[in-house]
């Protein structure tokens, strides 16, 4: 494994009522891992709206508050849309290892996306060290992510 501290010094995560639980754990894994995590919540898994907290970690990216961000929704796919909308964000839905590995690879993804009512629990652990391990390979691929 690389050292996640040379490559992202800070991580903010955050999630809906419906990714609570996996934002949770995940969270732990890190922290067992000595990795700087910032969460912006919620606190709770009472219902919250996705998009206010998408923003949350958008914007810690953004002002460079934090280097890569994690967000956790019931499918991954609002939360992406909703952290899309603010500049300097690739936010991609991970869903398995090759887009996992392809979002960083190909894309240089910053937030990594994900489904608690799709992804297999046993998955979760193996996508977020694949997101957080792989390093972006730059050369043609810069020249496109310039271009979003």
């Amino acid at each position: 494994l690389i050292d996640l501290k040379i490559l992202f010094k800070k991580i903010s995560i955050s999630s809906d009522h419906a990714g609570f639980k996996l934002k949770e754990t995940i969270k732990q894994n890190l922290k067992k891992k000595k990795i700087n995590i910032v969460d912006l919540g919620p606190k709770t898994d009472t219902s919250v709206d996705y998009p206010d907290f998408a923003k949350k970690v958008a914007r810690n990216i953004a002002l460079k508050k934090s280097n890569m961000g994690i967000l956790v929704c019931g499918s991954g796919t609002g939360m992406a849309m909703s952290a899309n909308k603010f500049k300097k964000i690739r936010a991609a839905v991970c869903y398995n290892k090759a887009s996992t590995r392809l979002s960083r690879q190909h894309n240089n993804a910053n937030i990594m996306a994900l489904g608690a009512r799709l992804t297999k629990r046993s998955e979760v652990k193996k996508l977020v060290n694949i997101f957080l391990n792989t390093k972006f390979e730059g050369g043609r691929h810069l020249r496109r992510v310039k271009k979003v």
